[in-house]
């Protein structure tokens, strides 16, 4: 599995366009890389992520004020004319949305802004029981980022998602497990070995394809609006599949023996980036 650890240490992690860049490459090449299971995040020091740096000169968020964007303007994401007037940390988060492995936030210190919206594109959010998790933009005037208004209302449900925004409170782990956020708390010094496990649980002697494709249909498919919609995904998944691992699957089932999957993630099957695409 891949662990990848936020390392600015001396500013508590804070976040940076670089630091944007760098994560969602690592995101992108975790689906190509077929010796990944895995990924765990999580940060060097006693933070996980306090946040935008906002000690940078010029718009701290690394955007280009020179522009006047409108909606038309973000159509097309890949147009490079709309770099800076993207949300870097959006960014980061499509790129966790996109990728075929399943995603763990190990939060072992502060998680604040950006380093609390990044991780609710995951799969978990571990805790350790002296982190902290706050939403604050409300304090700095700005608005909410990461995609976070798509997926924070999907953890948490509508109105708890707005009393979180609302009030930009700091939550303790405590108070982040019982509104949802944190899947589990743990001692600082059992938090990546408890991710680990958690990781090995749900990748150890599984299909890498199942696994890309059960993580991808589960959140595109949960909030469709008809379910004949999710159905077409789950017929081409099934069949495809069933000629895949699944065939591995079947025998070993009935040869009672552990399977031995050999699909690779880094090869979907044929509809996969067309149903993305979609």
């Amino acid at each position: 599995m891949l662990t990848v650890t936020l390392d600015r240490p001396d500013h508590l992690n804070a976040f940076t366009p670089t630091m944007a860049g760098e994560l969602e490459r690592t995101f992108s090449e975790a689906n190509e890389n077929d010796d990944v299971r895995a990924v765990i995040v999580t940060g060097a020091g006693k933070a996980f992520c306090a946040g935008m740096d906002l000690g940078s000169e010029g718009n701290v968020f690394g955007l280009d004020e020179s522009r006047t964007p409108a909606l038309a303007d973000m159509r097309d994401l890949s147009d490079p004319d709309i770099s800076r007037v993207r949300d870097t940390g959006g960014r980061v988060t499509l790129a966790v949305h996109a990728c075929r492995k399943p995603v763990i936030a190990a939060i072992n210190g502060a998680a604040v802004g950006i380093g609390a919206t990044m991780t609710l594109a995951m799969d978990a959010r571990l805790m350790s029981d002296g982190a902290r998790f706050g939403l604050v933009f409300g304090r700095l005037g700005i608005t909410p980022e990461a995609v976070s208004t798509w997926f924070l209302p999907r953890l948490v449900g509508l109105p708890k998602a707005l009393d979180l925004l609302y009030s930009a409170e700091i939550l303790d782990a405590g108070g982040a497990a019982a509104a949802g956020l944190a899947t589990e708390v743990h001692e600082p010094g059992r938090l990546i070995e408890k991710a680990r496990a958690l990781a090995d649980r749900w990748t150890l002697g599984r299909s890498r394809v199942s696994t890309a494709l059960i993580r991808q249909m589960t959140y595109r498919n949960a909030f469709l609006d008809d379910p004949e919609d999710a159905h077409r995904v789950e017929s081409l998944a099934m069949f495809y599949s069933s000629i895949g691992d699944g065939a591995e699957g079947v025998s070993a089932f009935r040869e009672k023996r552990p399977p031995v999957f050999a699909r690779r993630a880094s090869a979907m099957p044929p509809f996969y980036e067309e149903w993305l695409g979609a």
